[in-house]
């Protein structure tokens, strides 16, 4: 009887002593088990990027600042230049402007699906563009390598020119610098500024066509903060005729 009482006091014992170690040892244990929560997050991926509003977010910044406005626009003269063309050869805008008016684009690159589908519609149309008188030229800031890229890719027959730097789409007042929050999402789609651009600038132009006059003045100015906007070619040929 003395021995099952012992027994049953050590066994109570025993008992304690097991629920108290975790009590003895509190601080520890929320420790680790606030590490194990720490690397549970950590491991967790990322969220992703609202793309769409942080494109949005960039296009109605630029339109605030109110430089598409600025920009060379109907009536002023158009800043002469002389630019490569897919081949290397120059082309002058005052030579062109011997023959005919002139109507010039600025595109982003041959990365932008707005802007392929953009030389896409004048290349369809370039028959009556020249029916009307005047000459296509195109000009992005991409190195001569992917302005040859871009000509073959979509066919295009017209002059497609490299102004590597943006020096001439500068002087039309075209010039941005893309979004820091934008530039990483452009790589994630495998555009690299940097590496078609041939700078760090990250800079673009504004998409941008126009109009140009034998005199070389500005008929008609097209240009856009928000990149997905663009010249109708109807328009266009529309104000061709008008300065026949």
């Amino acid at each position: 009887m003395l021995r099952e009482r012992a027994s049953t006091k050590e066994r109570s014992r025993s008992k304690i002593r097991t629920l108290e170690i975790p009590m003895m040892h509190k601080g520890p244990v929320l420790l680790l088990i606030a590490a194990w929560m720490a690397i549970g997050l950590l491991a967790q991926p990322p969220a992703k990027p609202d793309v769409k509003a942080i494109f949005a977010k960039a296009t109605a910044d630029l339109e605030k600042t109110g430089q598409a406005e600025r920009a060379i626009h109907q009536g002023q003269k158009a800043p002469d230049f002389t630019l490569p063309d897919a081949k290397g050869h120059p082309v002058h805008l005052a030579d062109l402007l011997k023959k005919g008016p002139v109507v010039l684009t600025f595109y982003r690159g041959g990365w932008c699906p707005f802007c392929n589908r953009q030389l896409k519609s004048y290349q369809d149309h370039l028959a009556e563009i020249r029916a009307l008188g005047a000459e296509l030229v195109a000009v992005s800031p991409q190195l001569p390598d992917f302005t040859v890229s871009t000509a073959e890719k979509d066919a295009l027959t017209f002059p497609v020119l490299s102004d590597v730097g943006n020096k001439v789409a500068r002087t039309y007042g075209l010039v941005f610098r893309v979004p820091d929050a934008v530039i990483p999402i452009y790589r994630q789609f495998g555009v690299d500024l940097e590496k078609r651009n041939g700078d760090a600038s990250h800079e673009l132009p504004m998409p941008g066509t126009y109009i140009i006059g034998r005199d070389g003045i500005v008929r008609l100015s097209y240009v856009q903060a928000d990149y997905t906007k663009r010249l109708p070619v109807e328009d266009l040929l529309a104000g061709l005729r008008k300065i026949r």
